[in-house]
């Protein structure tokens, strides 16, 4: 075990420099690892790595239409999706609702 109290400030530095390395390596190794286990998986059921490949491929999402506008700037608009923007927080604490929001 290592006493780090009796370690200089330049010493824990560089320790801590190892210790960041040797995680670095250790994940890149585990993801080899895992990797080979995935391709050897695959190999077994007559999967390509190309079908692999296309089985990752991030799908990409069109952006959503805008539903609702700000009533005082109607080129502020919101889709509906995520966090509700605030000024649909302010018009809904007004009294007002989705549907008078609504384009």
């Amino acid at each position: 075990m290592i006493d780090l109290e009796s370690l200089s400030l330049k010493e824990l530095k560089q320790l801590q420099k190892r210790v960041e390395t040797a995680i670095t390596e250790f994940k890149d190794r585990e993801t080899r690892r895992a990797l080979e286990e995935v391709e050897a998986f695959a190999r077994d059921r007559g999967l390509s790595p190309a079908d692999l490949q296309a089985l990752m491929r991030k799908r990409t999402r069109r952006p959503a239409t805008p539903k609702y506008a700000d009533p005082n700037d109607p080129s502020v608009t919101w889709s509906g999706r995520g966090r509700r923007p605030h000024w649909v927080t302010a018009a809904l604490a007004d009294g007002k609702t989705l549907d008078d929001l609504a384009i």
